[in-house]
């Protein structure tokens, strides 16, 4: 299975896609947060051939939500209705620290690694449950 993942922001998406056979996580790119976001994503969906969607829960360690919770969950809602596909959440605390300390210097924060490293944690707890 192909999934898209989405490290949500409220002025940034960084988006990452996996192999065909749902093992591997790529880094793509990040978008702006806009009122054209949705579309993007359905063309990428169609283009990519995706069959599910994973977004970062927001949520801090201890389950709380931050200030961006109530605007991802309401994205992840609409991506749902929008696409038709299944929009699940996967933990993403500790995905920009984890990727940034990978990062070239000057380069300290990138959304689409961030996606990918998200998406490569769920990948790996799928395979291993």
């Amino acid at each position: 299975m192909k999934y898209l993942c989405i490290d949500y922001g409220s002025k940034r998406v960084g988006y990452a896609v996996s192999d065909t056979d749902g093992t591997i996580a790529f880094p793509r790119t990040t978008l702006n947060n806009g009122d054209q976001l949705i579309g993007k994503i359905e063309e990428i969906v169609r283009d990519e051939k995706i069959e599910a969607i994973v977004i970062g829960d927001t949520k801090s360690h201890g389950g709380a939500p931050n200030p961006v919770s109530v605007q991802a969950d309401a994205f992840a809602e609409n991506l749902k209705k929008q696409t038709g596909l299944a929009v699940e959440r996967s933990w993403e605390a500790w995905s920009s620290i984890e990727v940034s300390k990978l990062a070239p210097k000057g380069r300290e924060h990138d959304d689409a690694a961030a996606a990918a490293f998200i998406l490569q944690r769920f990948l790996d707890m799928r395979k291993s449950a």
